[in-house]
């Protein structure tokens, strides 16, 4: 292993270098320590400088795990501290001094060294590093040190080539250099731009980047040697994951020649588009229904408070003297490690997708990057330090509009972080969330993740934004904390503060001053309302609750909420964000934290649904036109039997070290031959409850059969009503046939509850419709034994159950399924339940 040293005058600075270059290698394998700044004076303010004492030590920490160290430094006496820390140092370790640039030779070499480079390819690397920059920028470098790229021969026998595309929006950056380089590490792989375009080593990411590859480019890769096909899969996938950044696919065949690569540089970029929903209120008319996306389901009703604006434009005709821009450059600064401080905090008290998000903010606080080019504007022109940090942020939001699509959704983080710097800067409060005692629907253009993320235990009960999509943050946080939410509503904006709506995240709709027997409606089923663990119908027939989870943090809360164990455990919840296959060792820690919250209780574990809507880059290689219909959940194993093989060796292995009852279940089996299949493997691995998922027409005809094979079925709703429907469960213009309250579902859950009810064994409901109160007695009527939801429905399912009998939810469900709608068979199920005297 390669160690680094980073030697700068600013402590601040050569920390948010190294949590920079930290983001480029996610699971560690580097060494590196800062040695910055000079102390600190009398009142506690950091003393520019450099010390060589504590380079000297730096160097000696790394000297007993590394082979050797290289030492990178910013500038002026940074040399002279460095050079004689290699004299005053105790260790014998080898040391290289860098002339490279601080913050992209430090990127470099941190990826350099986390592949295993030596100590000469690292110091390579970083020297070389620069010239990414000049070659994107069309400047001619004089000098780019390290040894000539050597490409490999097509005349070698044993080389494997594989083309690809860019189809993520930016293009080879600095984070899929990094990945690739990681992807690659240990073998010989080089990539082309093609037809006739440079060729890198895979290994090197300052030569990945001096590549140029945009999106919509395609690539050579090449590799031979042991492992090649293995290494040229990884690489594929990344590809066709677009590097976790999403993809934005182009169909070059159909374009002129001309058009068929966007180059447009952030500097070129073309204003942002106006933000929708800008503008006076106005009246609507009661009952009003207003239309965007649902992307956060449930159903409340509120009154309206909107977002306060953002800070206004910082004076642009304002010039700072010469002798007062110093003071101008410490405030940004000072100001964006505040802010960095306090996103820190916030970050430590969230948990799950909220912290990663509030993470990446503080990240890009951080960013040394963001403060240089703000400190750049207030030396050259001598711009306010808020007029520096606004103008730095208008060409980060130009370049993220100009891409379009997921990327264009991250403006709201570059303001936000934006804001608070100035307001920062300004000492003045920072514009977001208002504080109310009483419950409000938040309406604004957007919500920064910041904000979001404060929702939490307030007062908000949904959020409305005019922009925004379903990868938004405001999207993923609204989920998590599970408040109702609709985006791209263009009118959102207009809706005047106090008035009374009803937002519908299922369906994507807001109505305006709704009926007040809506309102009654909506307000019962928004109430919490407490479970004390129990399960029961009226007369004491037992019904067990339970809950759906995706990973730790979730059981835990489910396991306080006092549900009676884990109904669905999306396993693949753990690793939605892995480029690569996670370890059995990985895999167990992560299961064993689920099971260690509900010990001596029922867990059902879903084995990976990787696919449609929950892509995995290890598991999903391909893209398919239709993947919803395409190789998706248990049908992975055909083309990857190891990664549920796998699986399952970790699910007996966290089984067996917990006191939890582990049974396991398939999604998307569709035949008996795969269930069969699939139970084999699984009391091979040492796993004795096996079961399957119902999610498609053709496993619930075939219910009887297949209960022949499995211990227990549990029907997925969601996917049922899609397959069942033909309507795709992402399309919020078909959520009225995406409902399960539609005959035809409730017919298909009533066959396999017949069939369960003929074999004595279990049928659980682990989709949305378990979490339905009045959807609950009717599924139970249909021959369902237990039902799993979101923690916070177990309260009000169970308070709805407790006042039917077995019978009543007999006739409920008989009414319902003779409907001819959905609509019918709501009012008959509730009908027959109004008239039950049981």
């Amino acid at each position: 292993m390669i160690g680094i040293v980073a030697v700068s005058h600013s402590a601040r600075l050569g920390e948010a270098a190294l949590e920079l270059a930290l983001q480029m290698v996610h699971d560690g394998g580097v060494r590196v320590e800062v040695a910055a700044g000079a102390g600190v004076d009398a009142d506690g303010v950091p003393i520019l400088g450099t010390d060589a004492v504590a380079v000297a030590a730096a160097i000696d920490e790394l000297a007993a795990d590394c082979d050797g160290v290289l030492v990178l430094m910013d500038l002026g006496s940074a040399v002279l501290s460095a050079e004689l820390a290699l004299e005053l140092r105790s260790s014998v370790v080898p040391v290289r001094l860098a002339p490279a640039p601080f913050v992209e030779g430090l990127l470099a070499a941190a990826v350099s060294a986390a592949a295993g480079g030596s100590l000469d390819d690292v110091a390579s690397e970083a020297t070389a590093a620069l010239g990414a920059k000049t070659g994107a920028l069309g400047v001619e470098e004089e000098h780019v040190s390290g040894t000539p790229d050597t490409p490999v021969s097509d005349a070698d026998a044993d080389v494997q080539v594989r083309r690809v595309r860019v189809r993520n929006p930016l293009g080879i950056h600095a984070r899929p250099a990094a990945l690739i380089a990681k992807a690659a590490a240990g073998a010989d792989v080089r990539l082309r731009r093609l037809p006739d375009g440079p060729d890198a080593a895979a290994a090197s990411l300052t030569r990945l980047l001096v590549l140029g590859a945009r999106h919509g480019d395609e690539l050579e890769l090449s590799a031979h040697g042991d492992g090649a096909t293995e290494v040229l899969d990884r690489l594929v996938a990344l590809f066709d994951d677009g590097f976790g950044e999403g993809t934005d696919d182009v169909s070059q065949e159909s374009r002129p020649e001309s058009d068929a690569v966007p180059t447009t540089r952030a500097a070129e970029a073309p204003p942002s588009t106006p933000e929708k929903g800008t503008g006076p209120t106005r009246e609507f008319a009661a009952g009003s229904v207003l239309r965007g996306r649902g992307v956060s389901p449930g159903q409340v009703a509120a009154r309206v408070v909107h977002l306060a604006p953002p800070l206004p434009e910082p004076d642009p005709d304002t010039v700072v003297a010469e002798a007062d821009r110093d003071s101008e450059v410490s405030a940004i600064e000072w100001a964006a490690v505040a802010v960095a401080d306090q996103l820190r905090s916030r970050t430590a008290q969230a948990t799950g997708e909220t912290k990663a998000i509030l993470d990446a903010s503080r990240l890009l606080a951080s960013d040394p990057e963001l403060v240089s080019e703000a400190t750049a504007l207030v030396r050259s022109k001598g711009r306010s330090a808020a007029r520096a940090v606004w103008e730095t942020a208008v060409v980060h939001e130009k370049a993220l509009a100009a891409l379009g699509g997921r990327m264009a959704e991250r403006i709201a983080d570059i303001r936000d972080v934006r804001d608070r710097i100035i307001a920062e800067i300004l000492e003045v409060d920072m514009p977001g969330v208002p504080e109310r005692d009483e419950p409000f629907v938040l309406v604004a253009p957007d919500l920064a993740p910041a904000d979001t993320a404060l929702l939490a235990g307030g007062a908000c009960v949904a959020l409305v934004t005019s922009q925004g999509g379903p990868t938004s943050h405001t999207a993923i946080i609204a989920r998590s904390l599970g408040l109702p939410a609709v985006v791209g509503l263009d009118d959102a904006e207009a809706i005047p503060a106090g008035v009374m709506v009803l937002v519908d995240g299922d369906r994507g709709t807001v109505e305006v001053e709704p009926a007040e027997s809506v309102i009654t409606l909506a307000r019962a089923s928004a109430t919490a309302v407490d479970f004390d663990g129990v399960g029961v119908l009226a007369g004491g027939y037992r019904i067990p609750l339970l809950a759906n989870v995706g990973g730790a943090a979730d059981a835990v809360s489910a396991a306080s909420a006092h549900a009676e164990g884990v109904g669905l455990f999306r396993t693949e919840f753990c690793f939605l964000d892995r480029v690569d296959a996670p370890s059995i060792d990985e895999q167990v820690a992560a299961y064993r934290g689920v099971l260690a919250a509900f010990p001596e209780r029922k867990v059902v574990v879903r084995t990976l649904d990787a696919g449609s809507d929950k892509p995995l880059p290890f598991a999903n290689a391909d893209s398919e036109d239709n993947p919803a219909l395409g190789v998706r959940g248990l049908r992975i194993a055909r083309r990857r039997p190891q990664l549920l093989d796998d699986q399952l060796s970790a699910l007996a292995r966290a089984a067996a070290e917990e006191a939890a009852h582990v049974e396991v279940m398939a999604p998307m089996v569709a035949t008996v031959d795969e269930a069969a299949g699939f139970a084999e493997r699984c009391r091979a691995a040492g796993l004795d409850r096996v079961g399957i998922m119902i999610e498609t027409p053709s496993a619930a005809l075939l219910a009887a059969e297949l209960f022949e094979v499995v211990d227990f079925v549990s029907l997925g709703t969601n996917d049922l009503a899609q397959y069942t429907m033909a309507a795709d469960r992402l399309l919020s213009d078909l959520g009225d046939l995406n409902d399960p309250w539609q005959p035809a579902v409730l017919r298909l859950i009533g066959i396999v509850g017949d069939a369960g009810s003929a074999a004595g064994k279990p049928v659980g409901v682990c989709g949305e419709a378990g979490g339905d109160p009045e959807l609950a007695p009717v599924l139970v009527g249909l021959g369902v034994t237990s039902l799993s939801m979101a923690s916070r429905s177990l309260g009000r399912v169970a308070a709805r159950l407790s006042a039917v009998s077995p019978a009543a939810c007999r006739r409920a469900a008989a009414a319902a399924i003779a409907a001819p709608s959905a609509a019918a068979a709501r009012a008959a199920a509730a009908a027959a339940l109004a008239e039950s005297v049981d």
